[in-house]
């Protein structure tokens, strides 16, 4: 049956035992981890579904009130600002398994709402939430998989763009993508030499053992690449002789230079992303890297890698050259950075922390701001009218001036881990009465219209379909 089938009678849907299998998998995940923190001396706290609408990344689902004519709760994103004031109010360590909610695109791996782990702690390091997370994670697999889990390695965010182009890369594989701006510092290649001038990067990454790829099957890689911004694929085929289209405009030291900064080796296949924009690169060689590992099937399906990705900017460049936030404005930046807050916010990092399983993100965290001034500072980084903060974080900031202790937490994202334990490409298979894509239910027809009663209560007015015709 086709999927929005599946939907429309998910009650029987339900009984098929794939689902069924998934939905106790799921169960036995909360009791465990519910029981694990309980361990650590954790308290359950629940906190509101209405709640005031803040900045924090994403549009928010709004409510309106009917006592209060013209205003309107939110669904909350994420508990964040309620478990800091909970640290604020003596609760050292907080969890719940939270139901959020957030108004964007839909995919695979992402639904309007969702459920998360969600814990806070008092007194601790980024070492220390992330040793939790770790014991707990590695109790689950033992307990539900009979798998044990080694130590999970890090990378710091800028290590991960480097080399993987990337804040979530999957490490079953290899692929890694090697900076050749050396290689070609002194080029008279002009594609090359104009890239450098401009101040842009030149990566590439060698494919073991791939060199026989027709040249239609290496042009179907560029096309897609395009789509993503890059101007073009350059490649290079290590067999006896060089079998490459750029070959003749290079030298000999700068091929054998490719050679060896790429390790090739006979049979080996080298693809090569040269832009002024080091954004665009990463960004098509990191989708030519998981495109590449599906495609020559060097992904071990039983393999898991987990990864912390350490140290995020706490602000960065987009294409535009406009500086945008890379995590919500809580996250405390590195102490050491706080000189470069208002004048290179671009290179300040944070003591914040993603993990990462199977290239899949499962969740981020951070040590938070406890100092009200350092608080004050970021916001006004954000370009926030002192009016504004008072608007929308006036109680917050009120809080922190009680006194807060140092603190930092974690939200993991329990719909995505059930996922990927259960095998699974779609969180649809992992929830009960999943949305569709347009973030619809099929079964119960929501969202839909109400009587025109509601809209009267609430004092709503709701302004026709916009139409393509002419007045």
């Amino acid at each position: 049956a086709s999927e929005v089938v599946r939907l429309q009678q998910r009650y029987l849907d339900l009984r098929r035992p794939p689902l069924y299998r998934n939905l106790a998998l799921r169960s036995r995940v909360f009791h465990h981890l519910r029981n694990h923190l309980a361990g650590e001396d954790f308290l359950e706290v629940e906190t509101p579904i209405l709640m005031k609408s803040t900045p924090e990344g994403a549009r928010d689902y709004l409510v309106p009130s009917r006592v209060s004519p013209g205003s309107f709760y939110a669904l909350p994103q994420s508990p964040q600002i309620y478990k800091q004031l909970l640290m604020v109010g003596g609760i050292e360590k907080y969890y719940q398994i939270a139901r959020c909610f957030r108004d964007e695109d839909l995919r695979a791996d992402r639904q309007p709402e969702f459920t998360q782990l969600d814990l806070e702690m008092s007194f601790v390091n980024r070492d220390d939430v992330q040793s939790l997370l770790e014991n707990a994670l590695k109790s689950l697999f033992q307990e539900v998989h009979g798998v044990e889990l080694g130590e999970f390695p890090s990378l710091t965010y800028d290590e991960a763009m480097e080399r993987y182009g990337e804040d979530k890369p999957d490490l079953r594989y290899g692929l890694e993508l090697v900076n050749l701006n050396g290689v070609f510092a002194n080029t008279s290649f002009n594609a090359f030499k104009g890239v450098l001038e401009s101040g842009g990067v030149i990566k590439g990454i060698r494919v073991p053992g791939e060199a026989g790829r027709s040249k239609s099957w290496i042009k179907g890689l560029e096309k897609k690449l395009r789509k993503r911004g890059a101007k073009g694929l350059a490649w290079f085929k290590r067999n006896e002789e060089w079998d490459s289209p750029i070959a003749k405009f290079l030298s000999e030291d700068e091929l054998a230079a490719v050679e060896r900064t790429l390790g090739l080796t006979q049979g080996d296949l080298a693809l090569v992303v040269a832009d002024g924009s080091t954004n665009v690169v990463n960004r098509s060689l990191s989708f030519l890297r998981r495109l590449l590992a599906e495609e020559t099937g060097v992904i071990d399906p039983n393999k898991l890698s987990f990864l912390w990705i350490n140290d995020f900017p706490v602000a960065s460049l987009d294409d535009n050259g406009e500086l945008e936030m890379m995590s919500n404005p809580f996250t405390m930046p590195n102490p050491e950075h706080l000189d470069k807050l208002e004048t290179a916010p671009e290179e300040v990092r944070s003591l914040s922390y993603d993990l990462v399983l199977n290239g899949v993100e499962m969740g981020s965290g951070s040590i938070r701001i406890s100092d009200p001034a350092v608080q004050a500072r970021v916001f006004a980084m954000l370009g926030m009218e002192e009016a504004e903060i008072d608007e929308q974080f006036g109680f917050f900031r009120d809080a922190l001036k009680y006194g807060a202790p140092p603190h930092g937490g974690f939200g993991l994202g329990l719909d995505r881990l059930v996922m990927i334990m259960a095998g699974e490409d779609s969180l649809r298979d992992v929830i009960a009465f999943p949305k569709t894509m347009s973030a619809s239910c099929p079964m119960t027809q929501a969202p839909s219209p109400v009587e025109q009663q509601h809209l009267d209560d609430l004092r709503l007015a709701v302004l026709p379909p916009e139409s393509n015709e002419k007045a």
